[in-house]
C-alpha cells in the first residue's frame, strides 16, 4: 500500500508543480488585464447585455484577461523595439520620476530586472551561498557588488529566489570570497528554481576552491 502511494505521489507531483506555476502566472496575468475587461463590459452593455455578462464571468474573465495581457505585452515589446516606442516609454518614465513613491517602486523593480537580465560586471551572475545554514547551499544571483567602509572588503548583494515562484526570495549580503561561482546562465538557474531542482546539470561547483599557496 505504501509503495503504491509513493508511486501515485511521484506521478501526480510533476503535474502539481506545473499547475502551481501555471496557476500563479494565470492569476497574475488575469489581475493585470481585469480592469480592461471591466471597462469593455461597461462599453458593450448598452448594446448587448449578454456579452457584458460573459465578460464579467469569472472563468471567461480569467481566460480572456490573460490572453489580452499577453497580446498587450507583445504589442508593447514590438513598440519598444522602435525609436518612437522608446521615446513614448521615456516620456512615461519621466512622468513616474515626479511621483516619489511610485518612482521608488518602479525604479527599483526596473533596476532589478535589468540587473538580472544583463551580464555581471564582475565575475559570474549565478552563485551558490551558504544559506540558510553553513551545511546547505542555495542558488543566488549577484545583483550588486559593494565595499565595506571599514575594511574595504568586497561584498556582494545576492538575491536568493524561492521555488517554484522565483519572484519572491531573500536578499543576503556576504563577502565575495564566500561565494561559490557557477557556470550556469541566468536562464538555467531560473529553470532550476522553477522546477524545484529537477532540471539540474549532472555536476556543479559545490565546494569553493581554496587559493593555492605560493
Amino acid at each position: 500500500m505504501g509503495r503504491y502511494i509513493v508511486i501515485g505521489f511521484l506521478t501526480v507531483a510533476p503535474l502539481w508543480v506545473t499547475w502551481l506555476v501555471f496557476d500563479f502566472l494565470l492569476k497574475l496575468l488575469a489581475r493585470i488585464g481585469d480592469p480592461l475587461l471591466k471597462g469593455m463590459a461597461r462599453v458593450v452593455r448598452p448594446f448587448s447585455d449578454l456579452t457584458a455578462t460573459w465578460l464579467l464571468d469569472s472563468n471567461f474573465q480569467h481566460a480572456v484577461a490573460a490572453l489580452l495581457t499577453i497580446i498587450s505585452f507583445y504589442g508593447i515589446g514590438v513598440l519598444a523595439s522602435f525609436v518612437i516606442g522608446k521615446k513614448v516609454i521615456s516620456i512615461y518614465e519621466n512622468i513616474l520620476a515626479r511621483l516619489p513613491l511610485v518612482q521608488t517602486i518602479y525604479g527599483a523593480t526596473k533596476r532589478f530586472l535589468n540587473t538580472i537580465s544583463q551580464p555581471p560586471v564582475t565575475g559570474q551572475r549565478v552563485v551558490l551561498i551558504s544559506f540558510p545554514s553553513s551545511e546547505m547551499k542555495a542558488v543566488g544571483f549577484i545583483t550588486k557588488v559593494m565595499e565595506d567602509k571599514e575594511t574595504g572588503r568586497k561584498l556582494a548583494a545576492v538575491y536568493v529566489p524561492t521555488s517554484p515562484n522565483p519572484t519572491s526570495g531573500y536578499i543576503e549580503i556576504l563577502p565575495m570570497e564566500d561565494l561559490v561561482l557557477t557556470d550556469w546562465t541566468t536562464e538555467e538557474a531560473m529553470t532550476f528554481v522553477v522546477t524545484g531542482g529537477t532540471n539540474a546539470p549532472e555536476s556543479v561547483h559545490y565546494t569553493k576552491n581554496k587559493p593555492t599557496q605560493q
